[in-house]
């Protein structure tokens, strides 16, 4: 399976796993849980997901290397003890906590949350003084003798032994008590992450040209060669700070990531046209729908490669501008709930000092939430807008001191209503870019593939399907036959109230 519906096994097992009677009680108990083993190849994103898991269940996640631990640091340093047995006094060795349970332990009283998972990397590469310890833990949650908590999934990942000659294979036994999930490539499913995520624009249109270049393993004469989603990943990160920066991206960057001659040196010859196309075409011209006629005659004669780059480059531009009403609105949505809060207060000095709480209460949770790995990125990001925009209303209420509290939560509403107008009028000028695009499309290429690859994209991009379930897109429903992706989306999406308190 992919990486995508390797994610909806785990949190489909760990729903099961965390799941209680009516006593409150685990209806599996900890030692009735049978580990997850990831078997997939290396950088296919089996870490990555763990995050995405524990962040969308809302949990704690501790994770280890176990390719770094050496069998005193897993399973604790020995101590004698005496004890007596039968009248006579004996010498008895015990253990330390290991560190791993005890980072367990440090995690609940750090953010007070008594679920989590542990993610244990590698396993199946230990080293051999570790190798006994190690199928012991996963057979019954213990290291030595000391046992993780009630509350705590055992998630592991391990790589195939064709990709690493440190793996050790386990018996029967062994296998008989995990729950495996086998892992592939998969371009497709790794894309649909890649959109949400952020992923450089030129790296998209790349692959979605040459798919056999996504993933790539090969052993020649001058040793390994490899190109994974990690480092795909990690080199759109570059990328993007690169330009944020007027720093060139050159071939020799990207071979630092991608470590296959050919493929570097491919995708770097292409992230120069990339750029040159971008230039070229003026996407904001598109957007606007201001673009000359020489543009759209180019457009018009080009080879399909370059509108296959062009096509990327406009969903590039028109998805960021999508995603920032997304986000606006996710942002001015949470922001509703202390502010309605704010509504009941009775007198006016009570203000300051909500105001303040709230304040501190998000970052209360972005805190605990980056110490547990418990929140996402764009909860992160909603959480951070609404502290920026409450100390806007500190602001302005010591400015306007007043009277009571009912002309106090009026200045806080004002403030608000002056937030979703704008927030209106930003989605009416992205819907205008958004028809712009179609018009831009239905001039040079008529009813042709290109419209067809467009909405496509559109249908399959996060942002995009947000916006256009949330807003509509006239053009799109003329051009998309299946009618029923609205009524899908508008299931499947959650319907945000309407702003205005």
């Amino acid at each position: 399976m992919n990486i995508k519906q390797a994610k909806n096994e785990i949190q489909n097992a760990m729903k099961a796993y965390f799941s209680k009677d009516k006593f409150g009680n685990y209806v599996i108990p900890l030692e009735k849980q049978r580990p997850v083993f990831l078997m997939g190849p290396p950088g296919i994103g089996k870490t990555a997901i763990m995050g995405q898991v524990a962040a969308e269940l809302g949990v704690s996640l501790v994770s280890y290397s176990m390719t770094h631990h050496t069998r005193q640091s897993a399973i604790g340093l020995p101590f004698i003890e005496k004890k007596e047995y039968g009248g006579k006094e004996y010498s008895v060795s015990k253990y330390t906590m290991s560190e791993i349970i005890a980072s367990v332990y440090d995690m609940i009283e750090k953010t007070g949350n008594p679920e989590g998972i542990l993610f244990l990397d590698e396993v199946n590469c230990v080293s051999e003084t570790l190798a006994p310890a190690m199928l012991q833990f996963l057979q019954y949650k213990v290291f030595a003798r000391h046992r993780i908590p009630d509350g705590w999934i055992v998630v592991t990942a391990g790589n195939p032994p064709e990709y690493n000659n440190s793996v050790r294979e386990f018996d029967i036994v062994t296998w008989d008590r995990l729950k495996r999930i086998d892992v592939e490539p998969d371009y497709d499913a790794w894309k649909e992450h890649a959109y949400r995520s952020g992923v450089h624009a030129s790296i998209i249109t790349y692959l979605d040209i040459k798919k056999n270049n996504f993933y790539k393993i090969e052993t020649t004469v001058y040793g390994k060669s490899f190109v994974t989603a990690r480092g795909w990943s990690d080199l759109s990160d570059m990328i993007i700070l690169y330009e944020k920066n007027d720093i060139p991206v050159t071939e020799s960057l990207v071979a630092q990531y991608l470590q296959n001659k050919k493929v570097a040196k491919d995708f770097a010859i292409y992230y120069d046209l990339f750029n040159k196309y971008k230039s070229d075409y003026q996407i904001d011209s598109i957007l606007n729908g201001s673009s000359d006629k020489s543009i759209k005659q180019r457009a018009k004669d080009a080879q399909f490669d370059e509108r296959f780059c062009l096509i990327g480059l406009i969903i590039d531009a028109v998805t960021n501008e999508m995603k920032e009403v997304c986000e606006a609105t996710d942002y001015l949505t949470e922001l509703m709930r202390p502010l309605k809060k704010a509504a009941q207060l009775k007198n006016v000095e009570e203000f300051p000092e909500f105001l303040s709480s709230s304040i501190d209460g998000y970052e209360s949770d972005i805190e605990t939430g980056l110490e547990s790995s418990s929140i996402s990125k764009d909860e992160e990001i909603k959480y951070r807008d609404c502290i920026e925009e409450l100390k806007k209303m500190q602001t302005i209420f010591a400015e306007n001191n007043p009277g009571s509290a009912k002309a106090a939560f009026e200045l806080l509403k004002k403030e608000f209503n002056s937030l979703t107008n704008k927030l209106t009028e930003q989605t009416n000028e992205v819907g205008e870019k958004l028809s712009n695009v179609f018009s831009f499309f239905e001039e040079v290429f008529g009813e042709g593939q290109e419209i067809l690859i467009f909405i496509t994209e559109l249908t399959a991009g996060y942002y995009s399907s947000r916006f256009i379930s949330r807003y509509g897109c006239e053009e799109y429903f003329k051009y998309n036959k299946d009618m029923l992706f609205y009524e899908r989306q508008q299931e499947i999406i959650e319907k945000i109230d309407e702003l205005s308190l």
